[in-house]
């Protein structure tokens, strides 16, 4: 396989400054959603970059600081639970990552999106099903997003002990769930995530 193909195609086209663009965080019952945008330098492979679902939790902090210092630019950019509620998770992950490919120091003038959907860029774009592990600077982007929400989530976990925040990241586990009923939801809490756990267990 050849993780640089979209990279290379971009760039004979003419795209100097080519991004990858993933998020991480759409699926748990908490916390907001991350998305992050990396350009990296033309024909650059970091060497153990993958999908973040596929590495250790270890090997992604590593590679976390290997990303920023090889990056030509990196960003890092939130949807908030208030965002999330508002507009949905879906739109929330759109303009998590328009956030992020707009926070650039180094503007990109062409963006691979990890996924079918296309946020709505000023730029042109490229949407790639399963683009974090098929391209070098998306599956980047995924492991600086997944990294990213992580240590917020740690964050969280000191300040609401009860819900073993540091073990789930928000995503409805077991020991979750139970402590969301047996405790009641906390800010961080996504309402309407959390509808059907209510109806399921008689809870309005």
């Amino acid at each position: 396989m050849d993780w640089l193909e979209f990279e290379k195609e971009a760039a004979s086209n003419g795209y100097k400054y080519i991004c990858g663009v993933d998020e991480a965080g759409r699926g748990p019952l908490a916390g907001p959603v991350c998305a992050a945008a990396v350009i990296l330098p033309e024909g650059k492979i970091i060497d153990g970059v993958n999908d973040s679902k596929k590495l250790t939790e270890k090997k992604r902090e590593k590679l976390f600081d290997v990303i920023l210092e090889e990056a030509v630019a990196c960003s890092v950019a939130w949807a908030s639970v208030e965002e999330i509620e508002e507009i949905n998770i879906l739109n929330a992950s759109m303009l998590a990552m328009k956030r992020a490919v707009e926070s650039l120091s180094v503007p990109a003038d062409f963006a691979i999106i990890d996924g079918n959907r296309k946020p709505p860029l000023e730029i042109p774009c490229q949407a790639v099903v399963k683009g974090d592990a098929r391209s070098m600077s998306v599956a980047a982007a995924s492991i600086l997003a997944k990294v990213s929400r992580d240590r917020l989530m740690l964050e969280y976990a000191a300040r609401y002990p009860e819900y073993a925040f540091e073990k789930h990241k928000g995503y409805g586990t077991k020991v979750h769930t139970e402590a969301i009923l047996r405790y009641g939801a906390t800010p961080i809490h996504r309402p309407s995530f959390l509808r059907k756990l209510y109806e399921k267990n008689g809870r309005s």
